[in-house]
């Protein structure tokens, strides 16, 4: 099977309801982004340690879930209505339920941390500002096109719990946490 189309040789996309639209496209360029943050999520489950069998279950989930958002992106705003909607508030509740689970442990914070301590949360922080950057281009989309009302509050409350994976997976090695100090303080 053929992967090349040379359809987008000009610059021009489909979306999955037939409508032709330039690859950088505001509902495009969104979905390219979450495409872009399910392979970190990717590179992420290659760092978590395979004995992690439960969050590494919770990651592959993740990334089905934003597969299925990105092709809730791939259709027109016109096209956009329940019936393609996957995203829904019960994924948003079962974020929070696993980031009071998976934070149940961990130190009390008291200090901004920094993006450190291993490779995996080093990436797990990766994560999270990328899907900072996905809800922030989906926030912008929804000012001008119709969006599945779910997927804020649910990408949002993703950035919340690899923020949670992060601190996790250092406390599951006994890795300290990299406190940020004040430059004042810096010696």
């Amino acid at each position: 099977m053929r992967i090349y189309t040379r359809q987008g040789d000009k610059g021009m996309t489909r979306l999955a309801d037939g409508l032709q639209l330039a690859k950088d496209d505001m509902r495009v360029e969104t979905y390219g982004y979450i495409d872009e943050l399910n392979s970190h999520i990717g590179l992420l489950i290659a760092e978590v340690p395979a004995a992690e069998t439960g969050l590494l279950a919770d990651l592959l989930l993740l990334q089905q879930e934003l597969f299925d958002l990105g092709g809730e992106l791939a259709f027109s705003s016109a096209a956009q209505e329940a019936a393609i909607w996957q995203v829904n508030d019960e994924w948003t509740v079962r974020l929070e339920e696993q980031i009071d689970a998976y934070s149940a442990n961990l130190p009390v914070l008291r200090n901004f941390i920094l993006p450190s301590g291993s490779r995996a949360a080093a990436q797990a922080h990766v994560v999270r500002t990328l899907t900072r950057r996905c809800e922030r281009l989906l926030l912008t989309l929804s000012r001008s096109e119709q969006i599945n009302p779910a997927i804020l509050p649910y990408m949002n409350r993703l950035s919340d719990w690899f923020f949670i994976i992060a601190r996790y997976l250092l406390a599951c090695t006994a890795t300290p946490e990299v406190l940020w100090v004040k430059a004042a303080e810096r010696g």
